[in-house]
């Protein structure tokens, strides 16, 4: 069910990918990017990105890397959509789940999320049953549509020594 993207898997994707960005609920992407520009960030500049497929259907993806350069390099980043029509199933959280394997796989020994904009209880509740703590605010850091500037938060797990 998940697996590597392609970029026939993005275009699928595009239609969620571009309303989760038209929402500005919890991405603070270009709302009016293309689907190249979207591809380009999604796939192209990340070290790998994957979807969770079903029924031939791509309700998910996530893609994975690293977090800074250098001495930092051993932290990684990821990002995650689930279709709108498949949000509530678990999809998030194998995503998560699979890309936390993964991660040890490729050497990091920790996963850190720069930016979760505090509005998105949803995703934040589930950062936390999987392990990742709050370790920092931002404070105003993200304009929502419907609540003016609200604090996004970093969330940080360690995946091993």
């Amino acid at each position: 069910m998940i697996r590597a993207m392609t970029q026939a898997d993005f275009s699928a994707f595009w239609p969620s990918f571009k309303a989760v960005i038209q929402a500005q609920q919890s991405y603070a992407f270009n709302p009016d990017m293309s689907e190249q520009q979207a591809y380009q960030l999604w796939c192209e500049l990340p070290l790998k990105s994957f979807v969770f497929e079903h029924n031939q259907q791509v309700l998910g993806t996530y893609y994975i890397k690293p977090n800074a350069m250098g001495p930092s390099k051993h932290i990684c980043n990821c990002g995650y959509m689930v279709s709108q029509a498949a949000r509530g199933k678990g999809i998030a959280r194998k995503l998560c789940e699979h890309s936390q394997d993964l991660a040890l796989e490729l050497g990091f020994k920790a996963m850190q999320f720069n930016s979760v904009v505090a509005t998105n209880t949803v995703a934040i509740a589930l950062w936390h049953k999987l392990g990742f703590a709050t370790i920092g605010t931002i404070p105003k850091a993200y304009l929502h549509p419907e609540r003016g500037f609200v604090d996004c938060l970093i969330m940080h797990k360690q995946l091993s020594d």
